[in-house]
């Protein structure tokens, strides 16, 4: 289903619903109650997300910077693939978990971003990091089962210009 159809779904039943019960029912319904009913479906829309809207703050961009570049295919996840993307001086940006194990993979990720000029960003939780690259496995109501932690990443490809991307690239201004 697309995302229009499925958006539609809970008023047209609803409403349904309502004009079936009232069919069924000694009582009829006026060209008046339908109008108010069709008016209160209406209200209940969902709240769409503006993708596009100004990020609270640096992790708030980042995550949705880390969402476009992940469906642009431009994320190196991991040690090895980041130091392989850092190495050859393509990535523009790279994610650091604070919380990593081995203090010899922090060392060297510092020690190749400083050498390749390339930006380093680091953030609190490898987990939190794991889950906004897509390594979290979610169950049938989209909740997170497992997160599997990444202590690194490296960004090759941006994806399209947004805000939080701006808000990111005029944090290293």
């Amino acid at each position: 289903m697309t995302g229009v159809q499925t958006f539609a779904l809970p008023i047209c039943y609803s409403f349904c619903t309502l004009l079936l019960s009232s069919l069924f029912s000694n009582n009829t319904m006026s060209d008046n109650m339908i109008d108010e009913t069709v008016a209160e479906v209406e209200q209940e829309d969902p709240q769409v997300e503006d993708e596009d809207a100004e990020p609270e703050d640096l992790l708030a961009a980042l995550q949705q910077v880390l969402k476009r570049a992940r469906f642009h295919k431009g994320l190196a996840r991991g040690l090895h693939e980041t130091v392989k993307v850092l190495d050859k001086k393509i990535a523009h940006l790279c994610v650091l978990a604070e919380d990593c194990d081995e203090a010899a993979y922090t060392a060297l990720i510092e020690g190749l971003c400083d050498e390749h000029q390339i930006h380093l960003i680091k953030v609190p939780e490898k987990k939190k990091l794991g889950e906004w690259v897509g390594l979290a496995k979610f169950d049938a109501n989209s909740n997170i089962k497992k997160t599997i932690g990444a202590s690194c990443v490296a960004i090759t490809e941006y994806g399209e210009k947004s805000k939080a991307l701006d808000m990111i690239l005029a944090h290293f201004a």
